[in-house]
Parts: C-alpha cells; sequence; structure tokens
C-alpha cells in the first residue's frame, strides 16, 4: 500500500500503569489536535491505561492505534502489556519504524511517557512493581532497529533519530551515552523533576518543521516546552524548571567519553599525591547543587549534578593541579558541545523560586557521602551503566566521598 509521505513518525509509548495514568494523559490529546493542522506528522501510540476511552475507566488494558491528518487506523485493544519489560518498547520500535518505512518518514522518534529516574531508567509497572534500567531502555531501541532491519533489510539503514523523554530527571550523561550506542541522535529532556502532563507532544510539529536544521529543530523543542502552560485549580504551571535538546551523535558522545575519563583518571592520580585535594574537590562538588531540589528529603538525584555547572567550577579552582583543571576545562567544553538548544527558570514558582539557571545541558553523577553512589541498589542502580564504568565513577568514587 502507497501513502503520501511524511516528515516525521512520532511514536508515543505511554505507560499509565501507575499514578501518572491520568494527568499524562493529555500527551495523547494533544498529539490527536496536532494531527488536524499538520499533515507531515504521524503518530503511533501504544497507551496503556485504565482511563475511560475506548473501554470503561477502571480497565487496564494495551490501546494501540496510528493517527494522521487527523484520522485514526489500526486500532487493537488488547489485555494490559507491562510497559517496563524491554522486549515489549522493542517491539514498539520495530512497529513505529515499520510504519515510518511505509509512510516514507524522513525521521523517527520516539516519546516515552511516566515516571523517570535519571541514571535509574524510568517506564514504572505499579502492577507488575517494575521499572526499566537505562541500559534496557537503550537496549530495547537497538532490538527494535535490529528486528525491523532484519525483517525489512531493504530498509535496514532507518533507526530511532531522536528521543523525547517525557519523564523526570533524563537528561543525564549516562542516558544519553547509553541512547548513543543504540544509535540516537538526538535526546530531549529536563534533568529535574517534571510536572505532569509534561512535555507538551506538539513538538513532534516543530521537530518534522526543522528535521534538516538540528540547532533550529532544538530550539523550537525547548522553546515551545518553556513556553507550556497546564491550567490547574491554582493557576497555571509550567512543566519544566529546565529543559535542553543533546546531541547524541556518536562522535559528540565519543568525545564527552573521553574528556570525562581523562579528568576522572587525573583526579584519582591527584587525590592520591595529595590526599587533601579531595576535600576541595567534594568543596566543588557541593558549590553545583543536584537536582530534586524540591524535595525535602534526600533522594539519590541530589548527587545528580549539571555537569558544565561542575567541570567549569573544577577548571577555575586554583587549588587543583593544573592539569586537573586543563583537563575539567576540555570535559566543560565537550558536553557543551551537546548541547544543541536549552532553557532554565531563574525562579522556578512551582519549586518556590527555585533557581535553575546553573541546569544547562546534561547532569553527571557526582556523590559526597558513600550514601550518595547508590543508596536505592538493587531495586534502583545509578551506577549499572556503561557511561559510569567507561568513566571510572566507581575509582573516583573511592577516591572522593567522605
Amino acid at each position: 500500500m502507497s501513502i503520501a509521505p511524511v516528515a516525521l513518525e512520532y511514536g508515543i509509548y505511554r505507560d499509565g500503569d501507575n499514578n501518572l495514568d491520568r494527568e499524562q494523559a493529555e500527551c495523547i490529546t494533544q498529539a490527536l489536535t496536532t494531527i488536524l493542522r499538520d499533515p507531515t506528522v504521524e503518530f503511533v501510540v501504544e497507551d496503556t491505561t485504565a482511563r475511560r476511552g475506548f473501554a470503561p475507566a477502571g480497565v487496564l488494558r494495551t490501546e494501540r492505534y496510528v493517527v494522521r491528518d487527523g484520522q485514526g487506523s489500526g486500532l487493537a485493544i488488547g489485555p494490559p502489556r507491562d510497559p517496563s519489560k524491554r522486549e515489549n518498547l522493542a517491539a514498539f520500535v520495530a512497529r513505529t519504524l515499520d510504519r515510518a518505512e511505509l509512510s516514507g518518514a524522513r525521521q523517527a522518534w520516539i516519546e516515552l511517557v511516566d515516571h523517570g529516574g535519571g541514571d535509574g531508567g524510568g517506564l514504572e509497572s505499579a502492577r507488575h512493581g517494575s521499572m526499566m534500567s537505562e541500559r534496557d531502555i537503550a537496549g530495547a531501541i537497538a532490538d527494535g532497529v535490529a528486528r525491523h532491519a532484519r525483517e525489512h533489510p531493504e530498509d535496514a539503514s532507518r533507526r530511532i533519530d531522536g528521543l523525547t523523554a517525557n519523564m523526570c530527571l533524563m537528561n543525564t550523561l549516562g542516558f544519553a551515552d547509553a541512547l548513543s550506542r543504540a544509535g540516537v541522535r538526538f535526546l530531549a529532556a529536563s534533568p529535574e523533576i517534571m510536572l505532569a502532563p509534561g512535555v507538551p507532544s506538539s513538538v513532534a510539529s516543530t521537530i518534522a518543521a526543522k528535521a534538516d536544521d538540528p540547532r533550529a529543530m532544538a530550539q523550537g523543542v525547548v522553546a515551545k516546552t518553556m513556553a507550556m502552560r497546564y491550567e490547574a485549580a491554582d493557576g497555571a504551571f509550567q512543566p519544566a524548571a529546565a529543559f535542553s535538546v543533546l546531541d547524541t551523535s556518536t562522535p559528540a558522545m565519543d568525545r564527552v567519553r573521553k574528556a570525562i575519563k581523562a579528568l576522572d583518571d587525573d583526579l584519582v592520580a591527584a587525590v592520591r599525591h595529595d590526599p587533601e585535594l579531595a576535600a576541595h574537590v567534594r568543596g566543588d562538588e557541593r558549590a553545583v547543587r543536584g537536582m530534586s531540589r524540591c524535595e525535602k528529603t534526600s533522594l539519590p538525584w541530589r548527587a545528580d549534578r549539571p555537569a558544565l555547572a561542575l567541570y567549569e567550577k573544577l577548571a577555575h579552582d586554583a587549588r587543583l593541579p593544573q592539569e586537573v583543571r586543563r583537563d575539567a576545562r576540555t570535559a566543560a567544553d565537550a558536553v557543551g558541545a551537546t548541547v544543541l538548544a536549552h532553557g532554565e527558570s531563574a525562579a522556578f514558582e512551582p519549586y518556590g523560586g527555585i533557581d535553575y539557571r546553573d541546569a544547562v545541558g546534561p547532569t553527571v553523577h557526582a556523590p559526597l557521602r558513600a550514601t550518595q553512589v547508590d543508596p536505592w541498589a538493587p531495586e534502583m542502580t545509578e551506577t549499572a551503566n556503561a557511561f559510569w564504568r567507561d568513566v571510572g565513577g566507581d575509582r573516583l568514587a573511592r577516591a572522593l566521598v567522605a
């Protein structure tokens, strides 16, 4: 069957098997509104939900369909699939790519809609008591791409070009690195806890319109997200305190990984030579506030600090050896080069006016104390990822933590 080509195939994988079902369902409404006025986008939807819709409220099920040009097709309603299972996300990725081939889409993106836990992963299933790790999210994307290539060798070069993380805390170097290894070129995400409904699915129109200009695309996505306001009983609110789009291409992330490994290696060597330096480095880390800033209780993401701000702080610390400061400058430059566009609130009203101007781009896991390294392991771990391993995160933590 031949259909008119579109600019963008945009897959929405929504996990409503938890307490965010009703709030985050707005993204589906936004997608339906978008296709009424934008024929350049086609949405592939997999929605696990118990809200009222194609079935009565309270009936958990998985709905699958395609929407384009104001019309839906391929509706299938079945028993609830576990959104936190790698094979289910992989099947959705393959289905999105299959549809992208059919529609002739120039790019394919997916949006993941649910709870997020930074390097701990996301896509929580309350019914199964499980959450997908970030390595399995990226692995599912790679699995889905490979499945599409096997079943459609004529279209084997197609991939997932970008990922919109409509989840909290997912703008991390660990997640960006994992996605890069899966062939994903762009990550649109917030480093902080977001407020549902979150990222407007209408960003798909911006991505489609600016597909040939990554920086303009990124600027449009960030602007639309940061300008979004949702109505509530006590007034309108923004969904994100900070948001950015990253270049997660292989060259960009290879440069980041190499620069941060060099810095971490030299920090470990410097602290071994002069143990008093550890306190200075911890002081620099403490000066760069971690995420979950709005929470009074200590959460694992307090140790997830804006990487660019942290490396610039180290680069300007005259107490540190010159080689370490040079490495920190190189790391800051490498991270900064990945940030295609960013937006931050100077006084984020929903969180009591907290300042996020330093939260540019991704975070890096930089614990101050042993209890911050992986406090929720093994149920959720922030260190079981390739980036932490490859840059020597364990060795640096052992050298620095008090």
